[in-house]
């Protein structure tokens, strides 16, 4: 697994156009927090139930990438989520995964506040909100 910082990510993607953009969120959070354009959404968990089924989520990420070959770029909140989500498609078989370190939303800051450290909002790349 790689950990590339937003910043880093977004360069990674440019270079990389045939790498499948996978948010993990779940939907509320990907629905109303906001997204990069063209993300795909499938999450690691979803409300109420909030149960992780690492063989379903890489059998989701297969189908939608068509290839295990394909580099897959996971985003969550902070960067926490996608790694276990990582390590579950490493262990289903895919070549190259990558972990956006620090999410969409960015670290905690000392208010218990997201969006003003780190972050792919925070370092201002595109995002869209429904």
């Amino acid at each position: 697994m790689k950990h590339l910082e937003p910043r880093a990510t977004w360069a990674y993607l440019k270079a990389h156009p045939d790498a499948l953009f996978v948010d993990v969120r779940m939907e509320i959070e990907h629905l109303y927090v906001g997204h990069p354009p063209g993300i795909v959404h499938i999450p690691w968990y979803e409300y109420p139930d909030m149960h992780v089924d690492p063989p379903r989520f890489a059998a989701l990420v297969e189908r939608e990438a068509a290839n295990k070959m394909r580099p897959i770029v996971l985003l969550c909140r902070s960067g926490r989520r996608t790694i276990p989500a990582a390590q579950a498609l490493e262990a289903a078989g895919f070549g190259e995964v990558v972990n956006v370190v620090h999410g969409f939303e960015g670290e905690l800051d000392e208010h218990f506040q997201r969006g003003n450290l780190n972050g792919w909002r925070f370092d201002g790349l595109p995002w869209e909100q429904m």
